[in-house]
């Protein structure tokens, strides 16, 4: 079986330890992630298990003929050739067989029939034979053609130059190249980065199908949750493995975390004992000693650590203006590129509040809907009309071109921070990846991702009540997508939005407008997980539902579709978890208050001037009594809510 076996790895960059002593095994049928804070190491990682880049110390074990494919973060880029030819040379090591076979071939016809030699030229000549047969060389037109297009490429792409496509692309058919390859091992970094939910659930499938070994990483929790079955760690340098999906291994290290925060707590505060001791008695000659002990147990303290980017922050937008409650209406809004139309004849009336997702292939027009909405692109033909009191707040990836380059990260931030956030500022910055020495860094030097956060963070600083969000998710890690999709979600304005990530789309939509080529857009009432059952439904049957122009206005719809009732029944399930998760929250602190308010009155009946006067002692017990019975009820009622609100969750 194939595979790749690394002991007691170890690298340092200067005096930072980015892996130590690390033991990693991936075989045929692995299928794992690499998970971990920004800048624990995984890149670093996945370029030694490639062979890319020598660790300082340890072992590396691979099986004879194991075939290794890595797919970097970024950096590729291709030239002077179609994409088809840049794809067939995914078939170069097995061109080298076809080379190797034939020359073992040509041996044959010049051997011996009962010489020794010649028994083992034809074991090798089979051996050659059945690899190649194997591989789909044969078929690799077809194959080349299905990998492109599960990507999203278009088969006119095919004959195109490489050198005509974005960075975006040319990762795409980077990653194309791997599959093709078809090797025992594949590493991906970020494969999921330039794709689109489309490409992204073709990959999954791929990938669920691989009969051979992968470890990847991403930060689509539901593109890892249907792809892997381990996780492996990185973490401070160690590298653990956890069983299991991505969202298993979010609960036990959720747990773990708590624990360690906890033990963190405790260590600060217990330093924070010693050197408040020390300060205190440093110069006095009679604590010497005593000093003394206390300076060497607090240099015998191992302190505990908490990599900058498990650290949980959470965010809240500044308060939405107030506004009507018509967030935006569009009427007959069209729009072309030449002869291409992108947006047609579309007709949408939204109220404040919503949260929409535009969804559909690339091309249909998504951003380009997004940059009139948000009055970017003043080129079309139709009405955009915003709702009374309704400010845009608007990101794109160029948005972070107006950025100014010769502020520091903080300072182009704080240019627009609400003052009664400015001490939180840091906090969000490292929220959205700028991390210590981060912040004083020049605009001016900041990769292409880097001002793309930056440009984030600004527009969610400053006050509106309708965002524009196309891709925010890009260039984000999990921990800032979390933070971001939280403070979305408890956001009381208007939020339309384009993402690939599907786990933030679940999160967040509670509307799905769909573009498509060529087709009449159609927005679904509903979340995500209902625009796919409706998909699932329209596509297997001919019921005629009713276009979004009927819905935004409000006319007389069909009975309900068993979808809809569907989506009604969650609705209200939801309304009912959450009403009784709140009265389960007040339950509890009532009973925690409680037994305070107990502790208080029995203190006070210990006290002299109250026992010897009964009338006071009477009515402390009273008091006592009451509050039990009251604890009794309420932990009555808990008993039962308890249990209904796990159910409804």
């Amino acid at each position: 079986m194939a595979f790749v076996q690394f002991s007691e790895v170890s690298l340092a960059f200067g005096a930072r330890d980015i892996l130590k002593s690390v033991n990693l095994n991936l075989a045929s049928g692995t299928k794992a992630a690499l998970c971990g804070p920004n800048g624990a190491g995984k890149s670093t990682l996945m370029k030694i298990v490639a062979g890319a880049l020598a660790p300082d110390s340890g072992e590396r074990a691979i099986q004879k003929g194991t075939r290794i494919s890595y797919l970097p973060q970024s950096g590729i880029a291709y030239a002077s050739a179609t994409v088809e030819e840049e794809a067939e040379l995914a078939y170069a090591a097995i061109e080298a067989l076809i080379r190797e076979r034939d020359a073992v071939g040509a041996r044959l016809e010049s051997s011996v029939s009962d010489d020794p030699k010649t028994l083992a030229l034809v074991e090798t000549y089979h051996a050659l034979h059945e690899t190649i047969g194997d591989s789909g060389y044969w078929r690799r037109r077809d194959r080349i053609r299905e990998v492109l297009e599960g990507l999203g490429f278009v088969p006119g792409d095919q004959e195109r130059r490489v050198e005509e496509f974005s960075g975006g692309w040319q990762m795409r058919l980077a990653l194309a190249k791997v599959i093709l390859e078809n090797p025992d091992i594949m590493l991906l970094d970020e494969p999921t980065n330039y794709l689109d939910l489309e490409a992204r659930n073709w990959l999954e499938d791929y990938l669920r199908a691989f009969k051979g070994g992968f470890l990847v990483v991403s930060h689509d929790r539901s593109f890892l949750d249907s792809s892997v079955s381990e996780i492996y760690e990185v973490w401070s340098g160690k590298l653990s493995r956890y069983s299991g999906t991505y969202s298993a291994y979010e609960r036990n290290r959720a747990r773990e975390l708590d624990s360690l925060f906890e033990a963190w707590e405790r260590q600060q505060e217990e330093i924070a004992r010693i050197e408040d001791f020390i300060r205190r008695f440093r110069y006095n000659a009679s604590k010497a000693s005593l000093v003394q002990s206390r300076v060497k147990q607090l240099a015998a303290i191992e302190p505990i650590e908490i990599p900058e980017g498990m650290k949980r922050i959470h965010f809240s937008f500044p308060p939405a203006p107030r506004c009507g409650r018509i967030a935006l209406t569009l009427e007959g809004l069209s729009k072309s590129y030449g002869s291409l139309g992108v947006v047609r004849d579309l007709s949408l009336c939204l109220d404040s509040g919503m949260k929409v997702a535009f969804v559909g292939p690339n091309g249909a027009g998504k951003s380009t809907l997004m940059r009139i909405i948000a009055g970017v692109d003043a080129d079309y033909s139709g009405t955009v009309r915003l709702g009374t009191g309704i400010t845009t707040g608007y990101f794109a990836q160029d948005v972070a071109e107006s950025l100014d380059g010769s502020r520091t990260v903080e300072e182009e931030a704080a240019s627009v921070c609400p003052t009664g956030l400015i001490p939180k500022l840091r906090n969000l910055l490292g929220a959205f990846l700028f991390h210590g020495d981060d912040v004083g860094k020049s605009v001016r030097i900041l990769s292409g991702g880097e001002r793309s956060r930056l440009a984030l963070v600004k527009m969610l600083l400053k006050p509106a009540n309708l965002l524009v969000l196309d891709e925010p998710t890009n260039h984000l890690d999990l921990d800032s997508k979390d933070v971001l999709l939280d403070a979305l979600k408890r956001f009381e304005g208007t939020v339309l939005f384009v993402s690939h990530d599907r786990f933030f789309i679940e999160g967040l939509a509670d509307r799905v407008l769909e573009l498509s080529c060529g087709a009449t857009p159609r927005l679904y009432p509903g979340d995500y997980a209902y625009y796919l059952e409706k998909k699932a439904r329209d596509a297997a049957t001919t019921d005629d539902a009713p276009r979004f122009q009927a819905a935004a206005k409000g006319e007389p719809e069909a009975p309900k579709t068993q979808a809809v009732r569907s989506y009604e029944e969650e609705k209200e399930r939801k309304a009912r978890a959450r009403k009784l998760r709140k009265r389960e929250d007040d339950i509890l602190k009532r009973l925690e208050a409680i037994d305070g308010e107990k502790r208080r009155a029995q203190h006070d009946m210990g006290l002299e001037e109250n026992y010897i006067d009964g009338s006071r002692m009477r009515r402390l017990q009273d008091a006592v009594d009451a509050l039990d019975a009251e604890a009794a009820d309420l932990s009555e009622e808990w008993e039962l809510v308890s249990p209904e609100v796990e159910g409804l969750e």
